[in-house]
């Protein structure tokens, strides 16, 4: 199997680490997959750094804008599932043009908010 690309890979330990870092948030690993959870309900869905999969950061948009822009990104698609129905959207990492660490980032922020309680967020605000 291949290593993920660098870049792609680089993105990946930006997009997980920012999300560990959000209040209340916890690594989990169901499936074999790299989930990150708040309030036992997964906001980031991170996949496998193994290779056996391109790298992709599935996130839950609410926001209208931010999900239209989300299914602009090369490769991108609603989560499979039945998750697409709910506003899950997997971006991959490693395609041209594939979004920055920061947009990204912004879209994890995004599904958490969906997501967290009233608590966590205002924690999250007072920052």
């Amino acid at each position: 199997m291949a290593a993920p690309p660098k870049l792609a890979l680089a993105k990946w330990n930006k997009v997980r680490s920012f999300a560990l870092g959000l209040p209340g948030a916890g690594e989990e690993f169901p499936w074999g997959d790299t989930v990150v959870k708040v309030n036992k309900k997964i906001f980031v869905f991170l996949g496998v750094t193994d290779g056996s999969y391109p790298l992709s950061v599935g996130v839950k948009l609410k926001d209208e804008a931010m999900h239209a822009h989300a299914l602009t990104c090369p490769g991108a698609e609603p989560s499979g599932y039945g998750l697409g129905k709910a506003g899950w959207v997997q971006v991959p990492l490693a395609e041209k043009g594939a979004p920055s660490a920061e947009v990204l980032c912004d879209w994890v922020e995004e599904s958490y908010r969906v997501i967290a309680t009233k608590k966590l967020i205002a924690e999250l605000d007072a920052r």
